[in-house]
């Protein structure tokens, strides 16, 4: 069986339907749901009774230590990670994933599709040996076997790429990491000090994990682009709004024959 488990933080709505739809649609299928929940404050702990799903409380939030909680949580032998704002949509979600498992003994993980960078790379028969990051696991929309992160845990010492990380890492160990055309949808919509706080951990797990340097010349022309593309962004839904507002002035004086 497989064990489906949720990284949730005051995402009570998103968490709502994600186990709905789980629990509607996926039920022969899934051993068991397990919403990891970081403090939240909302009603998510009273959505998660309602579907009779368990609830794990965590403190302190990293990407790789959440990661390894839910693979210590899960008790079967394949694991799913969901975050709260993603869900699962083809009906084969995870049969799919189930066969894979048992035809390749080999395997660590299988990525799921939700992007287009994912159905290129598919496509593409891109592997993940030769496109890690494009390729390899994604921590929202991906499984792996509990069997092998019992001998390679996820690190909690990387910002971020978690699962970037330990796809190289089992790979680089003789394992076997492929796409699965189990499909999902990811949607989320952060806060200005939320997409800071992802960008901090980017640029730090970009440096650990693919060596990307930074010069102060880029982030300069960085820092000056942002700034020109905020403004030109700006000016050009300005102009639309009055023309918006010309064109409903003068349709309002001159409206067309009704059918």
């Amino acid at each position: 069986m497989i064990s489906v488990v949720i990284r949730n933080k005051n995402q009570s709505e998103a968490l709502a339907f994600l186990l709905k739809n789980l629990t509607g649609r996926y039920s022969e299928d899934i051993g068991e749901i397990i919403v990891l929940d970081n403090m939240s404050f909302d009603s998510s702990r009273e959505i998660t009774e309602h579907f009779n799903a368990r609830f794990v409380s965590i403190e302190k939030f990293s990407y790789g230590g959440s990661a390894n909680i839910c693979a210590k949580e899960a008790r079967y032998p394949i694991v799913v990670i969901f975050s709260a704002h993603s869900y699962p949509i083809s009906h084969d979600f995870f049969k799919l994933i189930k066969l894979r498992f048992e035809n390749n003994s080999n395997l660590a993980g299988l990525r799921c599709l939700h992007s287009s960078n994912d159905y290129k790379n598919f496509i593409n028969k891109i592997p993940a040996k030769i496109d890690p990051n494009k390729s390899g696991l994604i921590f929202s929309g991906s499984a792996f076997s509990k069997k092998v992160w019992e001998k390679y845990p996820f690190r909690e010492d990387v910002a971020t790429f978690e699962d970037k990380e330990w796809t190289k890492r089992v790979l680089e160990k003789g394992y076997d990491i492929e796409f699965v055309p189990s499909i999902f949808h990811y949607e989320i919509k952060r806060t200005p000090e939320q997409n800071f706080f992802r960008f901090k951990n980017d640029v730090i797990g970009n440096y650990q994990l693919w060596h990307q340097e930074i010069t102060l010349l880029q982030i300069f022309k960085g820092f000056v682009g942002s700034i020109w593309s905020n403004l030109k962004t700006f000016l050009i839904e300005a102009k639309y709004a009055f023309l918006r507002f010309l064109f409903l002035i003068k349709f309002t004086s001159n409206k067309p024959k009704q059918f």
